[in-house]
């Protein structure tokens, strides 16, 4: 028998096992709490050879340790300190930096309380192939813990816990390789503490610590000349460019954090995120819930600094001073074409800031008092959104362009993004980067830089290159693309491709409490191509005259099991993000592509609502399974509709679509007398070269078969009723999907234009007299006209949004667009997570499995949505994107052979320019006027100064709705290299002399 020893630890230790913190909850009372450390003198060093430690976790540090840094000759490990990961962590996750890292059990944790997202990269870090990280836990290491001491900051107290490990390992290097009488002593490693800290740095030199910064460590280093430009500027690294104490202030400071919350709290200050205006660097706005406006803010100094996306404060100036927005474009890279990078923390009468101000005061002259908006200025930064950026050098910003210097300049990188602004860098390798796309992080932007200061990260590749552009796009819009990880894949089914469902059996455990609906004529309706099919449908007449309808899908739940590493991906991933000619997955393709692809002639696993309904599409009642099928056909939406259309077929099949169909045209009668809106975006179909080949070589506009509709009218009844039946059984923790009313103010703008050019009215009072006046939008000599409106109106909406259901009000569950009181997403589980969260839910709902106890936890359902809603919108807007950018290389491969020259609807005048929107491209275009022009901002119209075919000098008049003809060409940007859509005006007058 084991014998077990029991020691009873004396009652002083507990001074240093015990740790005793006091901690606010949520109803704001204070409470103590007392944590018990179990300390152990076993914890491994992870250094091979070790003859101290015990080998109980495999080594992954030499015992030579890295050679290659001058001032450590005889090897080294290096113990970064936390400030190193919270402002150098590009640097630490690059591949050509790769030092023996000991990381600290203490750093660990302080990162995480400081930056969530930084600590999942170092997670990350911690696990990366090519790199040598080993952790220790000198929290539990009874030799290198520490407890904190009367008047200790818990700052102070991390960092001489970070000392006493860096001296550990010191002191166990020496004692692990003692002399051997006889040999010389051999050189022994340091462990160097990695600290740009000075008082910390100071400490460790007095207690005889190896200690270094992490710039002179990457000066040290062979490959120093590449590694520098990754370091983040903090205001040491900063080096005056010229007189210092000659810096001015550009920007008021910001308010401190706790005038900030305490001035929200109290209604004088206004929390939101800030917007730039993407046709006016000088302005932008912050929507609050105070006013059905937003925030208008005027000027630099009013914008203080604010970037897209960050959460802002705000003061509102007194009504008297609210102003409307500007109607003219006013772009950043023609204004500032000669600003110098090096000089640009001083400027203070310079021209740049000379031609702003005059900008600002022509341009309040014409403001129209009309429109006043709210407007202030931003007084603090609560929640900055900075990140990595895809930006270009701007060549004009070079001092030397010798490919060969090394020589550090300061340059500027222009983002692709034109709603940031330019950035600020230092780099030795600014010849190489031109013309190519990089990343960039920005690190700080002080008072007296009218630009942010950043750092160089990566390059990605030459400009215009479908490589780079694909990668930076993916960058741009945060969309997570790694392969998918070991852990991950261990997940799969270890049969992989050859798992099929098991033969049928009473003790089989994938047969339990599923039904067999192999038999039933089950088909799919899909896009061309597609291989990740989420849905089927059959219906079949019954005996009584009614009709079962049915909507499978992928029983994606299976194989995605509760937190397991593929389930923390997804939810990390939240969408599958589709491109022109690739898809970024959010689950691996074995299950994507194949297990979970409804695929024909294939039995596969389910998850079945089917309704018994009337032939007039009324649900007698509705039941949810789990279920087997074998699709009989998977059908493109063409396809589908030659079969439902072709008298000559009358097989069974068949039938079954024909009565989807004329079911879905009675749902469809049903919404749209509900109110549901019929709204449009611009949709087009990039054609390219052969399925092996990317090269686009034309564009159209997508065409819509009434088999689209059938489809979408089952998907959205499964929704719905998915919707009502989670929400009765998890009334508190029911993922949902709502779209909210849009503020009436929204449509203002719309409603304006279309009574004064059209004399049309569109009333908003609700979804449905919405609709039926967008119905009434017609003219009978422009087909497209009806549509451009509904894609206008579409812009005045707010975005639907996954919620938990016992996070908001009841009476704010309505879905908006779709006029239903109730609304999920169920039936695409392979490319969104929060149909997989839904399946989860319906499957305890029914009773067939148990809920995993996160999805019983309001505030973890919420956190999941949080990340689930943003990877929606940046999905979509990268999906744009992609298309934008392959109908630009269509456009260029079409312009080379001909002159291209569509027709055009003006959307927007401006008082130096036409915007119009391309319908047959779905593309948007902006076309400048260089002369004088007569605006009427109250009329829409914008009159231009031209000469008839007799050369005598009249006007056009051009006004909102007005359509006209383009010739679109994609030339290069000087500035940022990019591909770039021009448009010039061919009818009623041509624009290129103008």
């Amino acid at each position: 028998m084991v014998e077990i020893t029991i020691r009873k630890r004396p009652r002083t230790d507990a001074v240093v096992t015990q740790r005793k913190f006091f901690k606010k909850t949520a109803r704001g009372k204070v409470i103590k709490v007392l944590r018990e450390r179990y300390l152990r003198d076993d914890v491994g060093c992870g250094i091979e050879n070790c003859s101290l430690c015990e080998a109980d976790r495999h080594p992954l540090l030499p015992a030579s340790g890295a050679y290659q840094h001058s001032a450590f000759p005889n090897g080294h490990y290096i113990v970064p300190d936390t400030n190193v990961f919270l402002s150098q962590m590009d640097l630490m996750e690059s591949s050509s930096f790769s030092p023996h890292i000991i990381l600290l059990q203490t750093v660990i944790e302080e990162v995480r309380h400081r930056s969530l997202p930084l600590h999942n990269r170092l997670k990350a870090l911690i696990k990366a192939d090519d790199k040598n990280v080993w952790v220790f836990y000198n929290e539990y290491q009874s030799e290198t813990a520490v407890i904190r001491e009367e008047d200790e900051s818990p700052n102070d107290r991390n960092d001489r816990g970070i000392r006493k490990a860096a001296a550990w390992y010191n002191t166990h290097l020496s004692l692990s390789r003692p002399p051997v009488r006889g040999k010389p002593n051999a050189p022994l490693p340091v462990a160097v503490l990695l600290t740009d800290d000075v008082a910390n740095c100071q400490k460790a030199e007095q207690e005889g610590i190896p200690c270094i910064s992490i710039r002179r460590y990457v000066e040290g280093m062979p490959n120093s000349a590449e590694l520098l430009d990754l370091l983040s500027s903090t205001q040491e690294d900063i080096e005056p460019t010229k007189a210092v104490s000659a810096r001015q202030v550009l920007y008021p400071d910001y308010l401190p954090m706790s005038t900030l919350l305490a001035g929200v709290k109290a209604g004088q200050l206004h929390q939101g995120h800030f917007n730039a205006n993407q046709y006016n660097y000088l302005e932008g706005s912050v929507p609050v819930p105070a006013f059905d406006k937003p925030v208008l803010l005027i000027g630099r100094e009013h914008i203080n600094r604010a970037t897209q996306g960050d959460i802002v404060a705000v003061e509102v100036f007194p009504e008297s001073e609210w102003k409307a927005p500007a109607d003219e474009v006013v772009d950043q890279e023609t204004t500032l074409k000669n600003d110098d990078a090096s000089d640009s923390e001083e400027e203070g009468d310079d021209d740049e800031a000379i031609a702003e101000q005059k900008l600002l005061e022509a341009e309040a002259a014409k403001r129209r008092a009309a429109e006043r908006q709210p407007t202030g200025r931003v007084v603090g930064i609560i929640k900055r959104n900075w990140r990595s950026y895809v930006c270009h050098i701007d060549s004009t910003s070079l001092t030397n362009t010798n490919p060969t210097s090394l020589s550090q300049q300061t340059v500027f990188a222009t983002p692709v993004s034109r709603l940031l602004p330019r950035i600020r860098l230092r780099t030795r390798q600014a010849p190489q980067l031109l013309g190519q796309k990089i990343l960039v992080t920005i690190d700080r932007w002080d008072a007296t830089s009218r630009y942010p200061e950043g750092h160089f990260v990566r390059a990605l590749g030459k400009v215009e290159s479908k490589e780079a552009e694909q990668e930076s796009l993916l960058l741009e819009f945060d969309v997570p693309y790694r392969p998918f990880g070991k852990a991950i894949l261990d997940c799969l089914p270890p049969e992989g491709d050859a798992w099929v469902v098991p033969p049928k059996s009473e003790t089989n455990p994938e047969w339990k409490d599923r039904e067999d609906l192999r038999d039933l004529l089950i088909c799919s309706i899909d896009p061309p191509g597609c291989q990740d099919i989420d849905d089927a449908l059959h219906a079949r007449p019954l005996p009584n005259g009614n009709i079962e309808a049915g909507v499978h899908i992928a029983d994606v739940s299976r194989f995605v099991t509760a937190d397991t590493p593929m389930d923390h991906e997804a939810a990390a991933r939240g969408t599958t993000v589709y491109l022109v000619d690739k898809r970024i997955d959010m689950l691996p393709a074995l299950l994507g592509t194949n297990l979970c692809s409804l695929r024909p002639h294939v039995e596969r696993l389910a998850f079945s609502v089917i309704w018994e309904m009337t032939p007039d599409a009324e649900i007698v009642k509705a039941r949810y399974t789990k279920s087997v099928i074998a699709s009989k056909e998977a059908f493109t939406y063409e396809a589908a509709q030659l079969r439902k259309d072709d008298p000559n077929q009358n097989d069974d099949l068949t039938k079954s679509i024909r009565l989807l169909n004329s079911l879905a045209i009675k749902l469809k009668e049903k919404r749209m007398k509900a109110g549901a809106l019929n709204l449009a975006s611009p949709e087009v179909k990039i054609h390219l070269d052969s399925s092996e080949s990317s090269d686009p070589i034309d564009v159209e506009q997508k065409e819509l078969h009434e088999t689209n509709s059938l489809v979408e009218e089952f998907m959205l009844l499964a929704n719905i009723s998915v919707a009502q039946k989670i929400q009765e059984t998890f009334p508190q923790t029911a993922v949902l999907r709502r779209h909210l009313p849009p503020p009436k103010a929204n449509f203002e703008k719309l409603q304006d234009i279309l009574m004064k050019r059209r004399g049309m009215k569109l009333d908003v009072s609700s979804s449905g007299t919405l609709a039926a006046s967008l119905d009434k939008c017609i003219d009978p000599n422009e087909p497209a006209f009806n549509t451009l409106v509904r894609i206008m109106a579409t812009r005045c909406m707010l975005s639907a949004e996954y919620f938990c259901s016992g996070s908001v009000a009841r009476d704010t569950f309505g879905h908006y667009g779709l006029a239903s009181p109730i609304y999920t997403h169920f039936t695409s589980p392979i490319r969104r997570y929060a149909d997989v969260l839904v399946h989860r839910q319906l499957s305890a709902a029914i009773s067939y499995s148990p809920l995993h106890p996160s999805l019983h936890s309001k505030s973890h359902v919420e956190r999941v949505l949080d990340v689930v809603n943003k990877r929606h919108r940046m999905a979509q807007m990268a999906s744009r994107a992609s298309v934008e950018f392959y109908v630009g290389l269509a456009l260029k491969a079409r312009g080379e052979k001909q002159t291209v020259t569509e027709d055009a609807f003006v959307i927007r005048t401006f008082r130096n320019g036409l915007g119009v929107f391309v319908s047959k491209l779905g593309i948007e275009g902006l076309i400048m006027f260089k002369r004088e022009t007569q605006f009427d901002a109250e009329n829409y119209t914008i009159t231009v100064p031209t000469k008839d075919s007799n050369g005598e000098s009249t006007t056009t008049t051009i006004s909102v709705f007005d359509k006209v003809t383009v010739q679109i060409a994609v030339e290069k940007d000087p500035n940022t290299q990019r591909g770039k859509v021009k448009m010039t005006l061919v009818r009623p007058i041509n624009s290129a002399g103008l």
